[in-house]
């Protein structure tokens, strides 16, 4: 495997999932090897594609490799290193660093702080767009200017009023530029303009001096003028523009405008969009300027037929409404809207983008202005005639044009409303009419969504509302598999005033298809308005006579456990109170699974035992005192305490770790209580402690019960057993349930354990009775097949210290006993190997010189080595000084 294959296989997997990723290395190495990596000379296809790839990294994720602004300045001036060692020839490179250097700029705040490195690379791209028409470096490096252009334009949008200052010299560039570019400098210089002007309208009385100084602006970088907020202009009726003084001469900004809006047609239709929406936002701050300027505009913008000119269009329209659009105009923009909506040669995006214009279209003169949606008055049934939905449209511009036509035929007169709903109702039975013929998953999605929206609609009328329930419970009643979408649909429409959909498809029960039947009974009996009492005859029916009870399923039996659940905190429970408790008694004798029995026990307990008031409250309270939600399986527990719990109990590391063979690591901690807590919890009982990895390194870990735990005896020593998958260090979360002496149950998080690297270390897996001699030769094998190179994941390194206090066999005998090969003190010499499960080791030659001690190091997974000196461990074993070399 090439290195080239190799980083593709890293930088995929850091892409993929960068959390995960770098729990198997430290941010610093990787980012070190990255840019070590990007600084290779070589020049040869291959790797030039490799660094392209290595420099998306900086581009997706800058703040995850540059945590501060420290960083992320020493990363921007390593990346301009290599953007200027970079071959003119290798522009996409160029180009892709170029767009890193700046993303690594603004997101670690080196833009905001005003850094050295974000002063020059300013003023190199500054440099880069000057060589016009490409005079300088010629057509090949046009690329590199457009870059520059780009760059600029992202700098001055986080920094606004970065460019203030440098208003003349872009606007030379600008009209000297006559090549594809020009588009680039139009847009930089009309950002630049509108973020100049925005500055001042926070100035009061500003001069014709002031204003004219702003357009003539050939200085510096303005740093100190970067006082605006990262968002558009707040360009609506409800809120406030923000304007210049009045008076103002304004007779320059109006020809460069002017010029603007000429030129506008040369661009392509996404530059032009953003074009126009900053020249709008400059002629709302600037009074000066009459919103005509826009006039002859209007109808190529009318004609168009590009989605962002359109959207350019409508804000323009929301900005100056009657000032500029008359109501002819208007009446012929919906008519476009309406046209476009419904074009053939259209994408069905495209035409789901025109129905939302007309849904949230920008009226001179609105009747509503709480931005919800609202039909415009001129949208009437004659002119929405085309756009009623059909079953052969796709789901997407069913649903929108369904919508659509609901809200005409709410606003229109009495005889075509009735026209129109009636064919809307007619659509949605077919609709309804192809699921109950076996339609597809997406069919039975979409028509239940459409029955939805028509509900929404038209909820006050009662006739249409029956028949379309009706309708669903003769459709339910032959296709049970429907349970789950008539679920969600009866949640979304609980709310609105109309028979119970569940209550109505509950009526039509039977035997057949049961674990469907309880999911409707269990949503049946959230409903409180229903009496509960057919729900459970029905069951006693069930479990009376058929052989469930005697089968003891689980899951059935859990099922019917949540319907039992949801009734016990049914408002009308003591109308039903002796027939629930009969029933609750049967399962509890009669069911044949030990769980069901025990949880049927505690219901029936709780239900003779409790008013209903307290009852509804042990029920909504959660392990930790918060609000229950509703169980996806009901596990049934009934938990009651009086706050969350946090901290009682704390796990303490005992015993550095178990030494054992095989494939886990076995680690020693004590349970003992916090230094302060409340007295209630000096004696806990039945403790359940759960450990949960933070990473994917790890195989999941076993639950430990510990019996209890008393403030005054000695605390009971835990034994956690850790399965590596890949033997990085890691920390646990841990989390304890215990029983106090009063009865009542406790859920804690406790402190997070951490497992360092030294804790996963184990001897070397060989049978007690191994002889030196094989241990000896096991070792030779390991290490000559680690340092002849031949695997991609193995390599060596080098360490050398100084021993200071200790002798160096003491330091061995403290810190390597259980893992010795050899000990040749006569010789100077030892020989160490650390087994890291599953199938890694570490091996160690140490060696004493006159001076000095060295340690030769191998490994069979070179991802180790950077945790070898994590926290300084080696540095910590030895007092050295590390020399590291790896290959």
């Amino acid at each position: 495997m090439t290195i080239a294959d190799l980083w593709d296989q890293r930088i995929s997997a850091f892409l993929l999932s960068p959390s995960q990723f770098l729990a198997t290395t430290s941010t610093e190495s990787f980012l070190a090897e990255l840019l070590h990596e990007l600084r290779n000379d070589k020049t040869n296809d291959q790797l030039k594609v490799t660094k392209t790839l290595l420099v998306s990294v900086l581009l997706e994720h800058p703040t995850i490799l540059c945590p501060s602004a420290s960083v992320g300045e020493e990363t921007a001036l390593e990346l301009l290193s290599v953007f200027s060692h970079t071959p003119q020839k290798s522009i996409v490179l160029k180009c892709n660093v170029m767009l890193a250097i700046t993303n690594v700029i603004i997101c670690t705040s080196c833009l905001n702080t005003h850094t050295k490195t974000a002063e020059d690379w300013l003023d190199l791209l500054f440099q880069m767009i000057q060589d016009i028409n490409d005079y300088r470096c010629g057509l090949s490096q046009q690329p590199i200017r457009a870059t520059a252009c780009d760059c600029l334009r992202e700098m001055e949008t986080c920094s606004p009023g970065l460019l203030s200052q440098k208003l003349e010299a872009l606007y030379l560039l600008k009209q000297q530029e006559t090549t594809v570019l020009h588009q680039s400098y139009c847009l930089l210089y009309t950002l630049g303009l509108k973020n100049a002007i925005r500055i001042l309208t926070n100035q009061k009385d500003v001069t014709d001096l002031e204003f004219k100084s702003i357009l003539g602006g050939n200085e510096g970088f303005a740093w100190k003028s970067n006082q605006l907020e990262l968002t558009s202009l707040p360009i609506n009726m409800l809120v406030q523009v923000p304007r210049l003084t009045q008076g103002l001469d304004c007779k320059d900004l109006k020809s460069i405008m002017s010029l603007l809006l000429e030129e506008s047609y040369l661009l392509m239709p996404i530059s032009q969009s953003a074009l126009l929406r900053e020249l709008v936002e400059v002629v709302a701050m600037v009074p000066g300027l009459s919103r005509t300027l826009f006039k002859s505009q209007l109808l190529r913008l009318f004609g168009t037929a590009d989605v962002s000119l359109m959207h350019a269009t409508l804000f323009m329209k929301d900005t100056f409404t009657d000032s500029l659009f008359t109501t002819e105009d208007e009446n012929f923009l919906l008519k476009r809207l309406v046209g476009m909506a419904q074009h053939p040669l259209l994408r069905i995006t495209e035409k789901l983008f025109y129905m939302e214009c007309i849904l949230h279209f920008p009226e001179n003169r609105p009747i509503s202005s709480s931005g919800e949606e609202s039909l415009p008055v001129l949208v009437t049934p004659r002119l929405a005639a085309f756009l009623h939905p059909t079953v052969f449209n796709d789901s997407a511009t069913m649903l929108c044009r369904l919508n659509l036509l609901c809200l005409v035929h709410l606003e229109a007169n009495e005889g075509e409303a009735d026209k129109g709903i009636g064919f809307l109702f007619d659509h949605i039975m077919a609709l309804l009419k192809i699921v109950d013929n076996d339609g597809s998953r997406e069919v039975v999605v979409t028509s239940l969504r459409a029955l939805f929206i028509f509900l929404m609609h038209f909820s006050g009328m009662e006739e249409l509302s029956e028949k379309l329930i009706d309708k669903l419970c003769d459709m339910y009643s032959r296709h049970s598999r429907l349970a789950p979408n008539l679920i969600g649909l009866a949640d979304r429409i609980q709310e609105h005033p109309r028979p119970s959909l569940v209550g109505q498809v509950a009526k039509r029960l039977t035997i057949h298809n049961l674990s469907w039947h309880l999911k409707v009974l269990k949503r049946v009996a959230k409903e409180g308005q229903i009496t509960q009492r057919n729900t459970i005859y029905l069951l006693l029916n069930v479990l009376i006579n058929s052989n469930l009870c005697e089968r003891g399923n689980w899951q059935v039996g859990n099922a019917v456990l949540a319907v039992y659940r949801n009734l016990l905190d049914h408002p009308s429970i003591d109308q039903v109170f002796i027939e629930l408790a009969d029933l609750l008694q049967y399962i509890s004798i009669q069911y044949d699974d030990t769980d069901i029995k025990d949880h049927a026990r505690i219901y029936y307990t709780l239900l003779t035992n409790l008013s209903w008031e307290k009852l509804t409250g042990v029920l909504a309270k959660r392990l930790d005192g918060g609000r229950a939600k509703e169980p996806a399986q009901s596990s049934s527990e009934s938990v009651e305490a009086t706050g969350e719990v946090r901290n009682w109990l704390e796990v303490y590391q005992g015993q550095f770790q178990t030494p054992g063979f095989g494939s886990e690591v076995t680690l020693r901690y004590n349970l003992t209580h916090a230094k302060e807590t409340d007295p209630l919890f000096d004696k806990v009982f039945t403790i359940c402690l759960h450990f949960e990895p933070k990473d994917s390194n790890y195989a999941k870990v076993t639950d430990i019960h510990v019996p209890c735990v008393f403030r005054d005896r000695k605390s009971p020593e835990v034994k956690v057993k850790l399965k590596p998958f890949q033997p990085y260090p890691t920390s646990l979360c841990v989390s304890a349930m215990f029983t106090t002496q009063d009865g009542r149950s406790w859920h804690s998080r406790l402190p997070d354990v951490s497992v360092s690297f030294p804790e996963i270390f184990l001897p070397l897996p060989l049978p007690p009775n191994s002889s030196r001699e094989c241990r000896e030769q096991v070792f030779e094998r390991i290490w000559e097949a680690t340092a002849s190179g031949n695997s991609d994941k193995s390599a060596i390194s080098l360490f050398c210290f100084k021993p200071e206090d200790k002798s160096l066999a003491d330091l061995i005998k403290t810190h390597f006993q259980g893992y010795l090969i050899t000990d040749q003190q006569s010789e100077r010499s030892w020989k160490v190997l650390l087994f890291l499960p599953p199938k890694c080791h570490i091996l160690l030659k140490i060696t004493q010189a006159e001076d000095a001690a060295q340690v030769s190091i191998a490994t069979d997974n070179r991802e180790l080595l950077p945790f070898l000196n994590s926290n300084r461990w080696l540095n910590r074993c030895f007092a050295g000084v590390h020399l590291h070399r790896s290959f």
